[in-house]
């Protein structure tokens, strides 16, 4: 027997430890893509939940939650509330962008007319001094009640904070918890994202960006996964298949 061929034993285990190795990358990557369609098709369902929750009739004051679990069920439900602000307690939330421009979210309380308690407003957004950070522009808070028109929320989204960020007019991150011990208010578990329409000529900028829940993102890993799969089958075939049978041909 020829030393330096291999016999036809050890080839036909090669051939079946690829086909293995082949057949479980391929599959796993199938499965993965399927995965991620579900998990697409799951957002998809939350998106029409919340799109639909927004077409619904607007909550009162007295209606607002009280806890954390249903204050999630009327999120993006419209809202229009009366009551006074709390100048005092105004923060500036750093580094939130709006239409690609670095600037701060403005989030105030709202102490309620119509039922007891206090609501934190995101009142809009407003551009960041380029030579001082620390200069913060004059709100013209209307004295006495007023009126906020938006839809419900969760509390503004945290960003990267370093341990002195937390504190002070400018901060980095509102922990709503924190913030009503903080300042001794009865603070409902949520936010309003007061809405352009209706809002005063105060200079914040209220064009919020659609929520996203995340569809797309998963539309493109399960592409990869898909992609990757069709690779590992295509190299399968070539290499396994057609590429031993073109040499014996030849």
């Amino acid at each position: 027997m020829d030393a330096g061929r291999a016999s036809p034993d050890r080839i036909w285990l090669q051939r079946v430890v690829v086909f293995v190795a082949a057949a479980v990358v391929i599959a796993g990557t199938a499965r993965l893509g399927v995965w991620q369609l579900d998990r697409a098709a799951q957002k998809e369902a939350l998106q029409r939940s919340l799109d639909t929750r927004s077409q619904l009739p607007p909550i009162g004051a007295s209606m607002l939650a009280d806890t954390l679990e249903a204050a999630a069920l009327q999120h993006h439900r419209r809202t229009t509330l009366r009551g006074q602000w709390v100048p005092a307690a105004t923060v500036f939330l750093d580094n939130r962008q709006m239409n690609a421009r670095q600037g701060f979210f403005v989030v105030t309380p709202l102490r309620l007319s119509e039922a007891p308690g206090v609501v934190l407003v995101q009142r809009g957004w407003v551009p960041r001094d380029l030579l001082d950070r620390s200069k913060l522009p004059t709100l013209a808070d209307a004295p006495g009640e007023v009126s906020v028109s938006g839809h419900i929320a969760p509390p503004p989204g945290r960003l990267y904070e370093f341990a002195d960020a937390a504190s002070g007019v400018i901060r980095q991150n509102l922990d709503l918890a924190e913030y009503a011990r903080e300042l001794s208010l009865p603070l409902k578990p949520l936010s309003i994202v007061q809405a352009a329409d209706g809002a005063p000529t105060d200079g914040l900028l209220r064009q919020w960006p659609r929520p996203d829940v995340g569809i797309q993102r998963h539309h493109g890993y399960a592409f990869q996964w898909f992609a990757l799969c069709a690779l590992m089958t295509g190299l399968y075939v070539w290499f396994q298949l057609v590429r031993p049978r073109l040499r014996s041909q030849r």
